[in-house]
């Protein structure tokens, strides 16, 4: 039986929703069930299951465990707090943010389906789609999501199943206005999937307003630490959940138990951290634009930000992602990724400690000469939870001034 109510805020249920108290022993953490296989009740009976009633197939047993790939307690609990946090009938942890994206598309798209993504999209999702799903019979168009009328037209003119949003956008943190672009998406008789990693739960509820699906890599501020990779898909109708967890369960691609439990621990103090990372992500924003050395600077909190009244109406803060533009073009970017002391050079994001890098180069190289090529003279900043000024004296000393 959860602790949490539908009414506790966000910051209770990140602790509580699905860390109930262990009944045996009374442990307020869930346990690691390193487990692979689990003793039966009967044969074709789960243990702990329930046969299944007609809305479910007459004759199965569910809800049950008889093999980790199909449910494991620990990533169990996992899924219970994800679908808490985001307000959805059901969770499904992935062993990626990548797998979970894979397993959303290939439960909704088939064959000659097309999708609307992103004209800025993260690299690794465009090249899912130009690579991987395009080979599958599965086209699609880039948009900007920000423009709600270019997405309208967008959707009239090639009839997509899908939208796909990342709101903001990595790396140039454009937002779209979701609860627009839900009616847009429903009215053309499409799906609204919303790539919610650079918010968070904590910032940001699209389900909330009118998306059908939420997907998330849990390697970033969910798990926050550096230490674990993970996705999950967060869905608002029960019978899209079930059929995920059918191809979920027939592919396997699953988070194991001690990266559940490790991205669970991370949830619990998933508040706090956001608040510090919005703190230190505006201190930082507004350093680089009054900068000499910095040309442009990508960041929903500036209220010179183009979509600055859509981010501040739809999320309670900005986040702590920050982009870019060196003054002094590519190869003065560049170098100045390798002269930061407190961001380390590396992909990634949403961790505690301070990140910097070339996206051009590194995470989004895979859409070089492709219209989602990101600028060359563009930085990418994961502002972490360290002091801000140490921040903002950091890069002022990479800038060089």
């Amino acid at each position: 039986m959860s602790q949490t109510d539908p009414t506790d805020a966000i910051e209770t249920i990140a602790i509580h929703a699905g860390s109930e108290p262990d009944p045996r022993t009374g442990a307020v953490v869930p346990p690691i069930y390193q487990v692979s296989t689990y003793k039966q009740d009967g044969v074709g009976q789960m243990r702990g299951g329930r046969l299944a009633g007609a809305q479910d197939g007459p004759g199965r047993w569910i809800e049950g465990y008889e093999y980790s790939r199909t449910a494991n307690p620990t990533r169990g609990a996992l899924e219970e707090c994800l679908a808490a946090l985001e307000g959805g009938v059901r969770a499904l942890a992935f062993a990626s943010g990548m797998a979970a994206e894979d397993c959303l598309l290939r439960t909704v798209l088939r064959p000659g389906d097309h999708v609307l993504i992103p004209h800025d999209a993260y690299g690794g999702t465009f090249r899912l789609f130009d690579k991987v799903l395009t080979g599958w019979g599965v086209s699609y168009h880039p948009v900007p999501v920000s423009d709600p009328a270019a997405v309208r037209a967008a959707l009239a003119e090639h009839h997509a199943k899908l939208v796909w949003v990342e709101t903001p956008t990595n790396p140039l943190l454009s937002v779209a206005d979701i609860a627009l672009l839900a009616e847009i998406a429903h009215s053309g008789g499409a799906l609204l999937a919303v790539d919610n990693t650079f918010a968070s739960p904590y910032l940001q509820q699209p389900l909330a307003l009118g998306a059908d699906v939420v997907v998330h890599s849990t390697t970033k501020y969910l798990g926050g630490h550096s230490d674990v990779v993970g996705g999950a898909v967060v869905v608002a109708d029960a019978e899209l959940g079930a059929r995920l967890a059918f191809n979920q369960n027939t592919t396997g691609a699953v988070a194991g138990p001690f990266d559940s439990w490790l991205t669970l621990r991370g949830i619990k103090t998933l508040a706090v951290r956001m608040d510090r990372h919005c703190d230190n992500g505006a201190q930082v924003a507004a350093m680089l634009a009054s900068h000499p050395r910095v040309a442009q600077v990508y960041y929903p909190g500036l209220p010179s930000h183009p979509n600055h009244e859509v981010a501040a109406k739809q999320m309670r803060g900005f986040g702590g992602m920050v982009s870019f533009r060196h003054a002094g073009g590519e190869q003065a970017a560049v170098e100045m990724c390798g002269r930061t002391r407190l961001f380390t050079l590396g992909e990634s994001l949403g961790g505690v400690e301070s990140l910097i890098e070339h996206p051009g180069r590194m995470t989004h190289a895979s859409a070089a000469g492709s219209p989602l090529e990101v600028p060359s003279d563009l930085v990418r900043l994961s502002v972490g939870i360290e002091n801000g000024d140490d921040l903002v004296e950091d890069l002022r000393r990479a800038l060089g001034s």
